[in-house]
Order: C-alpha cells, then structure tokens, then sequence
C-alpha cells in the first residue's frame, strides 16, 4: 500500500512537471527524474512505464519525449497519493464538511477509528490537531465535541490562507523563467482559458483547476507549514463551497476572470500588483464562502447530540 501511494504520489509529481513543456521535449534521464522526484529509480521506472502506457511519452532517436500534455483524468485522485495519516485527515475533514454532521454533536475516538479503518491513537492525533485550529474541544471520557465551522472560524483560516498566500507570491517571482512552476502556470493558464470558452457546460471542473493554481503558489514558498496549512484550506473551501450551489456557474466565472488577471500580475513580477489582484481574489473567496456558510448546518443544539461508543 505504501508503495503504491509512493508510485501515485510521485506520477502525479511527474506529470505536474511535463505539464510545461513542449510536446516533442526530451524527459529527464532516469538518475535526474530520480532526484526530481526524490524516489527510488524503481519508482521511476514504474512511472516511465506509466506514462508510455498512457502515450503521454515515448522512446525516440534521443531518449524519452512528451508525446502530449497530461490532462485533468490523468492524474490519480489526491486521496490516493496521500499517506495513511494524511489520509485520515482528509478524510475526517472531507466528512465532517459534508454537512450531515451538526456543531454541538459528540465524537467518539474509538468509533472514528472503527469507520475509517485505523487506529485509535491516529485519530487521537488528528483530533487534537482539529482541536488546535478551533474545530473540536476536548471532554471527559475520549469525547470529542464537535463545534462547527462558524463564521469567526471561517474568517479566521481565510486570514491565515491570505497571508500565507501573498508570501508565497514573493518565492514564485524569485523563480527563474525557464523554472517548472512558470511552465506550469503556463498550462494552467491555457486551461483557464479554454474552461472560460466553454463555462456554460464545464463550470463544475473549477475547482480542480482553483487547486492547481493555488497549490502551485503555495508550494513555490518551500516552506512546508504554508503547504501542509494549503491542505487543510484546499479541503475547507471547496467543501464548504458545495452548501450552496445556487450560483456557482456565475461565482465560478467570476473566479476564473480574477485568477487570469493574477496570473497576468505574477507574469508582470510587480509585487504591488500582485498583492491587490490576490487581495481581491480572495476578498470574492470570502464572501462565497460567507454565503455558503449561512446555507451550512451551524444550528447548534440545545444539548449535544452523543454518538455511540
């Protein structure tokens, strides 16, 4: 399993790579996919492998070339590349933003542990990180309650992400031009576009592309609090975002215009420029995410709701 999850994590690595460079480009020899990647040439073999099977990339005269760009159904889903623990806690977040679990209910750690098939003392862990960030408080006898996503919560992880984000900014315009994250934001450009073209029947893949933009961003910081803090904020915005359907088409369009004139200030390197289109893009993240909370089950309880043990 774990290796497998190494095979994923690493093909979905190799393919954000590719994704900016030319078709008929030579891939990187196995020894430098190796360090790129920071696996095993086992590993890498496996993925090469892979993507020839998919015809992304091909032997030729010269080595291996990109035979075409990865597209979205390329990619395994994130929750296959993740580890054990990171999984749990998507999947514990993703669960409890699913909106049929109401603030003021009780959790029991060793229920948790039976439903997502592991151990008592890894959701322990989790809980006390949710606990940290607001979401849980701890009571007697391993109960948990659960508090809710309310809007002070929401304003508060929208400040962390803002900040996080605009520092981030400052690391992705050090890169140099040729660097993997410019191509990068190249095709995820390209996307944006070609999305904006055909909104009226493909607004609903927004949100994988959001992710790919952001993550992108953040993950320039090298600072690995920032990404692992992305994780969480990836999970909560688009979950959250899912309370309220009524207007995503027009919010999702709105979107996707406000991430191309970003993408326009990155290109420019103006750092002013820069923080007044991220500032204003996630000004409209907050109150979507304001509008979405007021359709979520916030209603807290006279007395918690107990579960189980």
């Amino acid at each position: 399993m774990k290796g497998n999850t190494v095979f994923k994590r690493s093909y979905n690595q190799c393919l954000r790579q590719l994704a900016g460079h030319p078709i008929g480009a030579a891939l990187p020899s196995e020894s430098e996919f190796s360090q790129l990647l920071d696996v095993s040439r086992t590993t890498v073999r496996a993925v090469l492998a892979s993507l020839a099977k998919a015809g992304i990339a091909s032997g030729g005269v010269g080595g291996r070339v990109l035979q075409r760009h990865p597209l979205a159904t390329d990619y395994f889903p994130d929750m296959q590349t993740l580890s054990a623990g990171a999984a749990v806690e998507r999947r514990f977040m993703e669960w409890i933003l699913q909106g049929d679990f109401r603030a003021g209910q009780l959790l029991n750690a060793a229920e948790l542990a039976r439903q997502f098939g592991t151990s008592t003392t890894t959701i322990r862990e989790h809980l006390a990180q949710f606990q940290h960030f607001g979401l849980l408080e701890r009571r007697p006898n391993s109960a948990w309650l659960y508090k809710g996503v309310t809007p002070d919560f929401a304003a508060e992880i929208y400040d962390v992400r803002e900040m996080f984000e605009l520092r981030a900014t400052r690391n992705f315009i050090e890169l140099a031009n040729d660097s993997p994250p410019w191509r990068e934001l190249d095709v995820i450009e390209a996307e944006h576009r070609a999305l904006l073209a055909n909104i009226d029947t493909e607004y609903q893949s927004f949100p994988q592309l959001d992710e790919r933009l952001h993550r992108l961003i953040h993950e320039t910081s090298g600072n690995r609090f920032i990404i692992d803090f992305y994780d969480i904020v990836s999970t909560f915005f688009h979950y959250t975002y899912r309370w309220n359907r009524s207007d995503e088409k027009q919010r999702n369009t709105i979107a996707l215009l406000e991430h191309l004139d970003y993408i326009e200030a990155l290109r420019s390197r103006d750092q002013r420029a820069i923080d007044a289109r991220c500032r204003k893009h996630l000004r409209t993240a907050r109150a979507t995410l304001a509008r979405s909370i007021a359709f979520g089950p916030f209603r807290v309880p006279s007395s918690p709701v107990g579960v189980s043990s």
